[in-house]
């Protein structure tokens, strides 16, 4: 898919999910929290395929096992994403939910998604500058 259409998909889901939060917000639906969040559970859930698609196609054409690595912090950041929202959800359903432990996968994945940020500015990924650490 080329970029323009990823940023227009993404554009879509992003100004659909607005909406229902809005909608929701101003009780005028009284839909289920997991029920507004669908918009963002569809675009979990194609990120996913297309994540287990790339690392499948690329673990049997490569063995370059830093992209790997590359591929698997991908799928660890979207699983503590989709923690999040899980854990948002329950909260706002009126669950007795610390927010604390809703917060938990946002403090674990904010600091490793800045690292990487910064990393990738110097052309490396996370699981080479991890492996330099440990080699001194």
């Amino acid at each position: 898919m080329a970029v323009l259409h990823r940023a227009l998909f993404l554009w879509f889901i992003t100004l659909i999910f607005s909406i229902l939060v809005a909608l929701r917000l101003e009780q005028r639906v009284r839909w289920s929290w997991f029920i507004v969040f669908v918009p963002m559970w569809l675009y979990d859930s194609i990120l996913l395929i297309y994540l287990i698609f790339l690392m499948g196609s690329h673990w049997r054409t490569s063995s370059d096992r830093w992209q790997r690595g590359g591929h698997m912090f991908c799928l660890v950041a979207l699983t503590l994403k989709v923690s999040a929202e899980i854990l948002l959800c329950l909260r706002l359903e009126g669950r007795d939910l610390p927010l604390y432990y809703v917060m938990i996968p946002v403090w674990i994945g904010l600091p490793i998604l800045t690292l990487d940020v910064f990393l990738s500015m110097f052309d490396t990924d996370i699981v080479e500058f991890v492996t330099n650490i440990n080699l001194r």
